[in-house]
């Protein structure tokens, strides 16, 4: 089952962004209640997005595909720690089911029984002590995976814009957009105009 959980934000985000960009034009003496806001609406309208990355979110995501994580794990600029196949016994793996292959019963049996010969496979392989590095060879791209990503702002706007798109991956898309709803409400100025 997909849960997408905000593990950690820089407090106070917003005030963060506005008091560092504020360095750049000396202009301290223009911050008040609120003005953040203004003031990132500003710098991301300019195209000023680096100032965006002093202020961070780390998310934890569990059930998504293999498929995903090695979509999400090519945005270099970010941190990932990732469930390891080589180190976890994956014996009773669960897995994603495209919707396009649930929704044709011939493609699901298809699927499943793909699904239930790679696992076979995979016991087999423990079972004459080949080890896990090994064994995880016959596992598909469909096996769950938890991985935590850590990434600025700036790269979190720069994934989200690329990653939510129409043409992308059905399961990124919607983990992004997960993401995008819990930034929007701890940042709402930062991510609002991607909503």
């Amino acid at each position: 089952m997909l849960k997408v959980e905000l593990l950690a934000i820089t407090p106070l985000a917003e005030k963060l962004i506005e008091e560092a960009g504020r360095t750049c034009y000396l202009s301290f003496d223009k911050m008040a209640a609120e003005s953040e806001k203004r003031f990132i609406r500003m710098i991301i309208k300019n195209g000023h997005h680096s100032v965006l990355e002093h202020a961070s979110a780390t998310f934890r995501i569990t059930g998504g595909s293999r498929s995903f994580t090695h979509q999400i794990v090519r945005h270099r600029m970010a941190s990932f720690s990732q469930q390891s196949q080589r180190y976890v016994d994956e014996r009773d793996f669960q897995v994603v089911v495209p919707e396009s292959i649930k929704g044709n019963p011939k493609a699901l049996e298809i699927f499943n029984d793909v699904m239930a010969r790679c696992k076979t496979a995979y016991k087999e392989l423990k079972e004459m002590d080949i080890r896990k590095e090994d064994a995880r060879f016959v596992l598909p791209n469909a096996v769950t995976s938890e991985i935590v990503v850590t990434a600025n702002f700036r790269e979190w706007r720069h994934i989200i814009a690329h990653r939510t798109e129409k043409n992308a991956q059905w399961e990124i898309r919607e983990i992004c957009g997960v993401i995008l709803k819990e930034l929007a409400k701890h940042a709402p100025a930062v991510f609002e105009d991607l909503v």
